[in-house]
């Protein structure tokens, strides 16, 4: 078998898997897979069961129904649960938990001290690089720098080569510049080493920043199993629609196989939406979808108006009390004030529709 069948093999897989507390079932029904070398995410709001599901694939949480694989064994089921210690998964926790009283070096050999001593300093120092801390093995974790801190817990993790490492929310105590930088360094250890993961977040940013496939996850249930760009233009659902990037819903009826009317006018679709005439739809509309046009007949009210350095996000209302998100180039000269009217229209190549 040559690498890129190796890469493509199913590394972790869910099937139909369930996992409670007592009589309350946290995750329900989960199936996914995760091939070898890939990066997933689970995506969704605080509460929604990720950290749960990462919990259960380390082999801290029995799992109610269905089974997780690795490496095409079973390591969960209803009636057994393989010791974490056993799994070939390696853990970076939110807190990090660096021992303090060893160096850097130390504590990414803790997982191998077992191995022959040259095989430690030959890891190590391989680990160091990748990495790019050697100059700072000799110093201890209060030593370095939040994100240094980070690299570090990660190599820990990787040191024993683990077939899977599981991340735990690891950049939510770091500052948002921090985060920004850390993201890319950490994928591209990981695609280094060769390694799969996968990693809680509810930041969705990190999450197209770091995965080649997402879970959406929502009060239990996985949404959507997909690219970031998928998810993003081909919401599997409507959570999905509204949990990812700055849009709102569009009220509209289907007024011919490809066409709905909207309080915007006809709002036209390049392939059949398949709804029958005159359904209640919603469609929804994207912030980059809505554009300023001078000739539009249609117009809206700015209602709230927020900065965010390089653009400012409005709030417009629709004569139908409707409302839609639009922005502008912060440098543009003419800004609008909150109660001004402005002509809008839709911009869109790929409406998405979804029943009321």
């Amino acid at each position: 078998m040559n690498a890129a069948e190796q890469l493509s093999k199913p590394l972790l897989t869910l099937n139909n898997l369930s996992i409670a507390y007592g009589t309350k079932t946290i995750v329900k029904d989960i199936s996914l897979t995760l091939n070898k070398g890939d990066i997933g995410c689970l995506l969704g709001p605080s509460g929604c069961g990720k950290s749960t599901l990462l919990r259960a694939i380390a082999g801290f949480e029995p799992a109610r129904a269905g089974n997780i694989q690795l490496t095409e064994q079973i390591i969960s089921d209803s009636n057994n649960t393989l010791a974490p210690e056993l799994r070939n998964i390696g853990m970076v926790f939110q807190d990090i938990s660096l021992f303090p009283h060893l160096s850097i070096e130390q504590n990414i050999a803790f997982g191998i001290k077992s191995q022959p001593k040259k095989y430690i300093q030959a890891r190590v120092k391989q680990l160091l690089t990748l990495i790019e801390l050697c100059a700072y093995a000799k110093l201890y974790p209060h030593q370095i720098s939040g994100g240094q801190q980070q690299r570090v817990a990660l190599a820990r993790a990787l040191a024993p080569q683990p077939a899977l490492i599981l991340l735990d929310e690891p950049f939510s105590g770091l500052d948002a510049k921090l985060r920004e930088s850390l993201v890319p360094q950490v994928k591209a250890i990981l695609k280094k080493e060769q390694v799969s993961a996968l990693m809680v977040s509810h930041d969705q940013g990190e999450a197209f920043a770091i995965a080649d496939k997402i879970a959406i996850m929502d009060s239990g249930e996985i949404h959507q199993w997909d690219s970031a760009y998928n998810s993003y233009h081909y919401p599997a659902s409507r959570f999905v629609a509204s949990f990812i990037g700055e849009s709102k819903f569009l009220p509209g009826v289907a007024s011919c196989d490809y066409c709905i009317e909207t309080e915007l006018g006809k709002l036209a679709k390049q392939t059949p939406h398949g709804f029958t005439k005159g359904t209640d739809v919603d469609v929804l509309i994207r912030v980059e979808d809505v554009c300023c046009a001078a000739d539009s007949i249609h117009s809206a009210t700015v209602i709230n108006k927020d900065f965010h350095g390089s653009y400012y996000k409005y709030e417009l209302q629709l004569k139908d009390r409707s409302t839609l998100y639009y922005s502008t180039n912060a440098k543009q000269q003419q800004q609008h004030t909150i109660g001004a009217s402005i002509p809008v229209q839709i911009n869109s190549q790929n409406l998405v529709i979804f029943k009321r």
